[in-house]
């Protein structure tokens, strides 16, 4: 009788033993599986929001087109574009600013041949969208390369415009905006890198408030254009 119960009392032992490791493996089982879990989705989340941001960041809308630099005239130009990426411009470029009202496409495209990017806008646009776009253009980091300004009959409510590049937008809130300008100002297709945007020899006025400069005479003479000082220049 006491072997029998020696027995079961192994037997019933061997069978906890038993049920507690199928806990453990459960429970192993159940965490490995958890933890795995939340990895996939994590991995999901932040692929799903990277696929999302280079979707809403692509530049594939971007039309791009060749054009040769240094063509420099004193007469209206007639440009393929509108807003014009290049091509023949004016001897004087334009201030980089912010304008309120269209400026001379000739200044323009001279200040693009310096690296500028140009934010250009339907002047029917909404005051608020007019100054989320004030809000890009001054925040980029290199205002010295950005012109902004009214421009008439455009094809889409906002265009910008880099040196042989342009993207149209509906929104002035479309990230591409900033990636357009992250990518091109002062970009790889600049074909004056480090001409300045400003300068006593650049225009400040407005396409109502003068007209396009005539050629100089012989005593007069055309501007000269500089480069900007790089930062070694700039700290001695």
């Amino acid at each position: 009788m006491t072997k029998e119960k020696s027995q079961a009392r192994r037997e019933h032992l061997q069978k906890m033993r038993a049920e507690q490791r199928r806990k453990q493996r459960r429970a192993a089982l159940l965490m490995w599986g958890t933890g795995g879990l939340i990895i996939v989705v994590l991995v999901g989340v932040v692929g799903f929001y990277l696929i999302k941001e280079a979707r809403e960041t692509s530049l594939d809308a971007v039309s791009s087109v060749k054009y040769d630099a240094g063509q420099h005239v004193w007469n209206t130009v007639t440009y393929k574009e509108s807003p014009p990426v290049g091509g023949e411009h004016n001897n004087y470029w334009q201030q980089c600013a912010i304008y309120d009202k269209p400026i001379h496409s000739e200044h323009a495209v001279h200040s693009l041949e310096h690296g500028a990017v140009w934010i250009t806008y339907r002047p029917d646009l909404p005051k608020a969208q007019i100054d989320q776009l004030k809000e890009v253009a001054g925040s980029t980091g290199q205002q010295d390369y950005m012109l902004m300004s009214p421009f008439p009959n455009l094809s889409s409510p906002v265009v910008v415009s880099s040196w042989g590049h342009q993207l149209k937008l509906t929104d002035p809130q479309d990230p591409k905006l900033g990636a357009f300008i992250k990518r091109y100002q002062n970009g790889a297709d600049t074909p004056e890198p480090g001409a300045t945007c400003g300068g006593e020899q650049a225009v400040t006025t407005t396409a109502d408030q003068a007209p396009l400069p005539p050629e100089p005479t012989d005593q007069q003479q055309a501007p000269m254009e500089t480069t900007s000082p790089s930062p070694s220049q700039q700290q001695q």
